[in-house]
């Protein structure tokens, strides 16, 4: 396995912890706190730089198009999850720190699906 390969492996298992930690500890709460949302960001953050550790694999790695659309929709619905959580904290509506964990779950589990293909598809080839 190349070091590469181990490094993006870190990184996106990290972002799956603190994303998770973040999604799970507000769903359990049912309110947003600013350490949810700095969990959200931190898995932001975890996920970029291990896209960007893949990327650069893939030069002799090609990924696959189910895993790479999905990893694309999940970063994007991921920033705009931490961004709107962050807006909500800004806004001080209690109203919206209650009934925002409705949607975080949704948004773990579009994640999930390019974090499995990606040990799937890593897996068989």
């Amino acid at each position: 396995m190349s070091p590469t390969l181990i490094v993006a492996t870190i990184l996106m298992t990290a972002a799956l912890a603190a994303y998770s930690g973040g999604v799970w500890a507000e769903r359990a709460t049912r309110y947003l706190k600013p350490w949810h949302v700095g969990a959200f960001w931190l898995g932001l953050t975890f996920d970029g730089a291990g896209t960007y550790a893949m990327s650069l694999l893939s030069a002799t790695i090609a990924p696959e198009p189910l895993h790479a659309w999905t990893g694309i929709a999940a970063f994007t619905v991921m920033a705009m999850h931490a961004l709107w959580a962050a807006g909500v904290l800004r806004s001080g509506s209690e109203r919206a720190r209650t009934v925002f964990h409705r949607f975080s779950l949704a948004v773990w589990l579009l994640w999930l699906m390019p974090y499995v293909s990606g040990l799937v598809f890593g897996m068989t080839s």
